[in-house]
């Protein structure tokens, strides 16, 4: 008759921190471009309005070409520039002007017009605990932005038909009419 084996000892439990934990969580580095790129909010703005102006003088390009056969190129260049400075989310509908140079499409919640009052103490997310609060850092990047006071103004919800495609070219367009509208003595 074979003598029972001795029951194995229980394995070590793990020291648990529920703060490290978060099925979303984002990749640190991320978000250390994302932070760096609020602490750098001004000279972004600046930057931002001469590519604007750059991409704006660029429209008849833009209409010779097609705005519809120039999207797919400039999504990929959008998506990978934007990305790595904002963690951009695509929305089509960029705000980044308005919110500090935070992108509040990084929200958990996907919150346009600010936090959601779970904000914790530490200026943290109450979603993801390990991430600071989009709209926190959004604050403090508007705060150093010559347009600080946009970041007051309510946004229009997301519209999802949006998702995935160029704001650069989308807001481009946009202006374009309206400056064709305004040389045609056209109401706005």
């Amino acid at each position: 008759m074979a003598e029972p084996k001795p029951a194995a000892a229980p394995a070590p439990k793990a020291a648990s921190k529920p703060a490290d934990i978060s099925p979303q969580r984002r990749v640190q580095r991320r978000w250390s471009l994302r932070l760096w790129s609020v602490r750098h909010a001004r000279g972004l703005e600046w930057l931002y309005a001469r590519f604007a102006g750059v991409f704006l003088a660029l429209d008849p390009f833009w209409r010779t070409v097609g705005y519809a056969r120039a999207e797919k190129p400039v999504r990929f260049v959008e998506r990978h520039v934007k990305g790595l400075l904002f963690d951009c989310r695509m929305c089509g509908q960029c705000i980044l002007s308005s919110t500090g140079m935070s992108c509040p499409m990084n929200c958990p919640k996907q919150l346009r017009n600010g936090p959601c009052g779970g904000v914790r103490a530490n200026g943290h997310c109450e979603v993801e605990p390990d991430m600071p609060c989009v709209w926190v850092k959004a604050w403090e990047g508007a705060q150093r932005m010559k347009g600080r006071d946009a970041i007051l103004n309510v946004q229009k919800p997301v519209d999802q038909s949006l998702r995935e495609t160029s704001a650069w070219l989308r807001v481009t367009a946009e202006a374009a009419a309206a400056r064709a509208r305004a040389r045609a003595g056209e109401p706005a």
